[in-house]
């Protein structure tokens, strides 16, 4: 991994602006540019640097092959007011699940729970950036993801990649600041992997297997095709991962009635977002009182040793946003590097580090 020498930081307004101009150059809808930068911004903010800035000149590549739609709106397939699907028409997901949250917002106190399913979805990014803006409203959120054209893991057992990394976030509201999930289905993620593979560096452990089944800590195996990424649990516990990511699958491709059977290409999401109103069950008090305890007894847990208090998902994440808004958003030499050069192309200034 980077060490900490090897990261500035910049200030957020000034970074964003810089990404939002790189993404219009690049022919980007203006109120698409401005979710995608948001997204990837936040994500840095949150810790999640795998799915930050550092992916803009990725972006940029398919907006170059044609993987993404820049302009318009997704298709309306069916609307059952507390149930809608979409065809996402590789519109990036960040900007779907902002419109998507957006319309759960406007209907779910009439509904109680709003559902939206979609397909064909450009990338969405790490999803627990999508979380606050649900919670600060006191609204639960469960929202998933899966990639049908990406096979990088086989099922638990097999060596043939069959499914994608698959995660599931989760924003549960408290009288402070709300649990956040975010966690995958696989051991690491693609982009993750692809980073590592970059820099020359390996996995921290036996985190993928080979084309025969043996365990390898080299990201060139599966960057290579050859291997796949093990399930959430590894080894020995990998059938946990592995029924998660068929239920993600049957959520993210079944509810939306397009995916991996249908042997897409490119790079497409199947995206699950469900939105609760806690008042449309006991009420928000009475799920605030529970939620609240829950984190209250996490917190007073004993500690393991070389641990030095519990924390709740989300809760470092929460942190570092805090900090970047103070102190800049961090950001790695070598993302900072290729950011930069794709900004000369497209004639776009970086702000200078704080």
């Amino acid at each position: 991994m980077q060490a900490a020498n090897d990261t500035s930081r910049y200030p957020a307004a000034q970074l964003s602006a810089a990404v939002d101009a790189m993404f219009r150059a690049a022919g980007m809808q203006e109120n698409i540019a401005a979710a995608v930068t948001a997204s990837l911004v936040d994500a840095d903010m949150m810790g999640h640097s795998t799915h930050g800035v550092a992916l803009v000149p990725w972006y940029l590549e398919g907006i170059k092959n044609g993987w993404v739609t820049l302009a318009g709106e997704p298709e309306v397939i069916a609307d059952h007011g507390a149930c809608i699907t979409w065809n996402g028409r590789k519109l990036p997901g960040a900007w779907l699940l902002s419109e998507a949250i957006d319309i759960a917002i406007d209907r779910v106190q009439q509904l109680g729970v709003v559902t939206i399913v979609m397909a064909n979805s450009y990338h969405t990014g790490a999803l627990a950036v999508y979380m606050p803006k649900l919670t600060e409203r006191g609204l639960m959120a469960v929202l998933a993801c899966s990639a049908p054209p990406t096979r990088g893991i086989a099922p638990y057992g097999g060596t043939k990649g069959l499914l994608s990394p698959n995660p599931l976030a989760a924003g549960i509201p408290t009288d402070g600041d709300p649990i956040l999930l975010d966690i995958s289905s696989s051991i690491t993620t693609m982009n993750s992997t692809r980073q590592l593979h970059a820099r020359g560096e390996k996995y921290p452990a036996m985190w993928a297997i080979d084309a025969q089944g043996n365990p390898t800590d080299d990201p060139q195996v599966v960057m290579s095709g050859g291997g796949t990424l093990l399930p959430t649990g590894g080894l020995d516990h990998g059938h946990k991962g592995y029924s998660m990511a068929l239920l993600i699958e049957a959520l993210t491709q079944g509810l939306p009635g397009y995916g991996r059977m249908d042997n897409p290409g490119g790079i497409l999401m199947g995206v699950y977002l469900q939105v609760i109103d806690p008042n449309a069950f006991a009420g928000i008090d009475a799920y605030k009182r529970q939620t609240s305890w829950l984190v209250e007894q996490c917190h007073s847990n004993p500690p393991r040793p070389g641990v030095d208090r519990v924390r709740v998902p989300g809760e470092q994440a929460l942190k570092k946003k805090r900090e970047a808004v103070q102190q800049g958003v961090p950001v790695g030499a070598s993302a900072f590097k290729a950011l930069a050069a794709a900004a000369a192309i497209l004639g776009v200034g970086l702000p200078a580090p704080l």
